[in-house]
């Protein structure tokens, strides 16, 4: 990360229109260049965690770039670069999901409980992994994100808030 300091003030709240853009996808030519962004991503999930205890993934427009991409941290820093989800199982299930763009918001949401997702790595290889539970619903989440939705948007029904204490 170098010595450049990030803030939490670098997420962008809900209510900012940049949130609702669709973000465009990545090229081959880009990816050397975004790893500054890569790294911000991956120290803003850290910084997060370590002030909300919670926070796994980032999606690039969460900071204003509008670009297909995504960092997952869970052990370490994995870049998402043009994630792709697919459904093969119709199970749902539903949790209160939360979002650093509202931190202190939880949205009641029905999320499918498997999904498929295809993605490139940083030297642009091609991934695959299959994902279940909360694993899948994160990257429901982050995907989103890259389409401009937010999970205010996918609440179960207008009594799905609630206050996060």
């Amino acid at each position: 990360m170098g010595s450049k300091m990030h803030s939490l003030e670098e997420i962008l709240l809900l209510g900012d229109p940049r949130l609702h853009q669709i973000c465009e996808a990545v090229s081959r030519s880009e990816v050397i260049s975004l790893q500054p962004m890569v790294d911000k991503l991956a120290a803003l999930v850290r910084l997060f965690h370590d002030r909300h205890g919670r926070g796994r993934a980032i999606a690039a427009p969460q900071i204003g770039l509008m670009k297909r991409l995504v960092v997952l941290n869970i052990d370490h820093p994995i870049p998402l670069f043009n994630p792709v989800l697919t459904y093969e199982d119709s199970a749902t299930f539903e949790l209160w999901d939360d979002c650093m763009s509202f931190p202190n918001l939880l949205v009641r949401v029905r999320r499918f409980r498997t999904a498929y997702l295809t993605y490139r790595n940083m030297q642009w290889e091609e991934c695959n992994w299959t994902l279940t539970d909360d694993l899948a619903e994160l990257l429901q989440h982050e995907c989103d994100h890259l389409d401009g939705v937010l999970a205010t948007q996918r609440a179960i029904d207008d009594k799905s808030f609630r206050w996060k204490n």
